[in-house]
């Protein structure tokens, strides 16, 4: 058993029972271990958490990173939604994702801010973009994965219809890319 195992067995118990079920008990049992076995490899709950976090992101975390020929306004929609995508890929993606710290990641992010300043976005609206892309795109996604079950829109006005979750994002987003867009400087 290694830090990978552990790590892969959890995202697995996750995607079955969902975050609030994950506990060390349950993952000790499932990997045919004692749970005090589990602290050699994390020290805590949070610790775990974290971990599962961070290779939760892996499919975004490994998307190409942009290139001075791309279009600002394409990459940056197409950076979040890689995100949404990826907190969607698991059971409770987005709770899992929230306030964790993206300590692995900080490079890929430095690198995704100089390309927004080099196109011309101010260095300050270019962070508070991505800040503001990041947490719509967490909160979209935290609504869109509570909202899972049946019977989701049956209690709106009949006169109101339902919200589809990836218009409504696409909307949110347009948003964002269209507020940034006058703030760039020539």
């Amino acid at each position: 058993m290694n830090r990978e195992t552990v790590v892969a067995e959890a995202l697995d118990l996750l995607d079955e029972v969902g975050l609030d079920a994950v506990s060390t008990r349950q993952l000790a049992k499932r990997l045919g271990v004692e749970q005090p076995s589990l602290y050699w490899h994390f020290r805590t709950k949070k610790d775990l958490l974290a971990a599962m976090a961070q290779a939760a992101m892996a499919p975004h975390a490994n998307a190409p990173l942009p290139t001075p020929e791309d279009d600002w306004r394409a990459w940056f929609l197409e950076n979040t939604r890689s995100f949404r995508r990826t907190l969607l890929m698991r059971r409770d993606g987005a709770r899992l994702h929230a306030g964790s710290t993206p300590t692995a990641d900080l490079d890929r992010i430095r690198h995704k801010m100089s390309f927004l300043v080099d196109s011309g976005v101010p260095e300050h609206d270019a962070q508070m973009a991505m800040l503001t892309a990041g947490r719509f795109t967490v909160g979209s996604v935290l609504e869109e994965q509570a909202d899972s079950g049946p019977g989701d829109g049956a209690d709106l006005p009949a006169d109101m219809p339902p919200i589809d979750p990836e218009s409504a994002f696409e909307a949110g987003l347009s948003l964002i890319v269209d507020g940034l867009t006058p703030r760039l400087t020539a």
